[in-house]
């Protein structure tokens, strides 16, 4: 008897993984925030007695060296990468036994990175689920240009290689688990589906489908834009993340959130762009709790700025504490909650911006006013709305300057990238009109949309989150087990 227990981080596009028997199990890639994993291998009564690593992560902060401490666990990471903290080598091939008529082997599945490993669970010998990290993925795999852009070829190349080398040597009925693919730009794509095996893999997968070269030259060809925290998590993980403090921060006043927009800091409202266009503080940016916050805000706030949080509830503040420190934010300078009219000090009132559609837009005409596209360089391949200008988000704090005088009318594929565009042009003091809507109906309102280029989900970064949901249940689902549960 086994299980595997997923812990999905939606807000990253990532999971996490607790494997094991009766009486012991082992966590695969764990987040920074261990207490989530410590709750659920509690309630399957186990001891957590080894934790491995796939690859030194460049997308979150890893919680291993922690939750190995804290659990006296075993931390395996691949032999080849470089760390600073006590861990055990993993080699091709080794060996570990999890519990009764449980073990892990080690594959070596160069690729994503130069040291990747995979780690194959077996029962009684065989085969029943392999950990795939960065490597094999639902339908793609992880991109090779995060370690070196020289390696970057060398590496897609072992992608291949790797993939087949899993194809050869595992059943096709054995679970393909990957850490990425759920969103991460950790991957070349979007997940093709929500679970897999080797079989379906060999049968969808281009990294099995197609020749080497064929696979190569589509994957570099499509690979989409690195978010600028990345450059931080690596050496973060090298050196052996600090454990996170998830206390609630010190309370904002009204007087101290002017005084630290004052000094340029950020003051960053979670709440929806619905509430925040409705009404803010002045010079508050909106990155939606509901959203994709640790990706984008990490992406794009200058590293190692202080960063107070407004929300509608204590809630949502620890909510989004919790994505924070994933991404190394650790603790935020200040928080509120409640409602704008009590964060700006006396005598003031909030502000506000209008919101409309992609049919208000057109109702309106395009003439006389600046149609400000923030989607990233793959998406307006795709088709955009001719005359428009194009900044993709993350680039538009530091280029601001670039847009053009007059009304901006921002638009995204969904309406959150806008409404953090929105606020960031808004808090430089530009007019501006939130687009919430699909980018879909640009067309269906009679915009003219120019470009050609379908989206090809199996191969780029057009595959990754388009901010086309507007969801409401961001928690970290642990109601996933027995996903595979023997």
């Amino acid at each position: 008897m086994f299980f595997v227990d997923t812990l999905e981080l939606e807000g990253l596009g990532n999971r996490s993984y607790l494997a094991g028997g009766a009486r012991s199990a082992v966590v695969v890639d764990p987040p920074r925030d261990i207490d989530q994993i410590l709750a659920v291998a509690a309630r399957r009564g186990v001891r957590i007695s080894h934790v491995v690593e796939t690859h030194l992560h460049n997308d979150y902060v890893s919680g291993g060296p922690e939750l190995a401490r804290v659990t006296g666990a075993r931390h395996l990471v691949p032999a080849g990468a470089g760390v600073s903290f006590s861990r055990v080598p993993v080699s091709d091939g080794d060996t570990v036994g999890v519990d009764a008529g449980l073990e892990l082997r080690a594959v070596a599945t160069p690729g994503h990175t130069p040291h990747h490993t995979s780690y194959v669970l077996r029962e009684n010998g065989a085969p029943v689920a392999a950990f795939t990290g960065g490597s094999l993925l639902i339908g793609t795999v992880g991109r090779p240009d995060l370690v070196e852009p020289r390696l970057t070829e060398e590496l897609a190349r072992a992608q291949h290689a790797s993939a087949h080398r899993l194809a050869a040597e595992l059943p096709d009925d054995t679970s393909v688990l990957p850490t990425h693919g759920f969103g991460s730009f950790c991957s070349s794509a979007q997940a093709g589906g929500d679970a897999t095996t080797i079989g379906r893999e060999k049968a969808v997968n281009a990294a099995l489908t197609e020749e080497v070269d064929t696979f190569v030259a589509r994957l570099l060809a499509g690979l989409d834009d690195v978010p600028a925290y990345y450059t931080h998590m690596g050496p973060a993980n090298a050196g052996g993340p600090a454990p996170v403090d998830l206390t609630p921060p010190a309370v904002a006043d009204a007087e101290e959130i002017a005084a630290r927009l004052a000094a340029g800091e950020w003051v960053v409202d979670l709440r929806s762009r619905v509430a925040f266009a409705e009404g803010h503080v002045a010079g508050s940016y909106n990155f939606e709790a509901d959203g994709k916050l640790a990706t984008y805000l990490a992406w794009m706030i200058p590293w190692g700025k202080p960063v107070t949080l407004l929300a509608a509830s204590p809630e949502q503040v620890a909510a989004a504490q919790r994505e924070l420190v994933r991404v190394g934010i650790d603790r935020p300078a200040g928080a509120a909650t409640g409602s704008p009219e009590t964060w700006v000090p006396e005598g003031g009132r909030p502000v506000s911006f209008p919101r409309s559609t992609f049919a208000g837009l057109a109702e309106r005409g395009t003439d006389g006013v600046v149609v400000l596209d923030v989607r990233r360089d793959s998406e307006r391949a795709a088709g955009h709305i001719a005359g428009s200008v194009h900044l993709p988000v993350h680039e538009l704090h530091g280029r601001l300057g670039e847009v053009p005088a007059g009304t901006v009318w921002v638009h995204c594929a969904g309406g959150m990238r806008a409404a953090i565009a929105a606020s960031l042009l808004h808090a430089a003091g530009r007019d501006v009109v939130a687009v919430d809507d699909g980018f879909d109906a640009a067309a269906a309102a009679g915009l003219t949309v120019t470009g050609t280029g379908p989206d090809d989900p199996g191969h780029g970064g057009r595959g990754h989150e388009s901010d086309r949901t507007d969801r409401t249940d961001r928690t970290d689902r642990t109601d996933r087990t027995d996903r595979t549960d023997r």
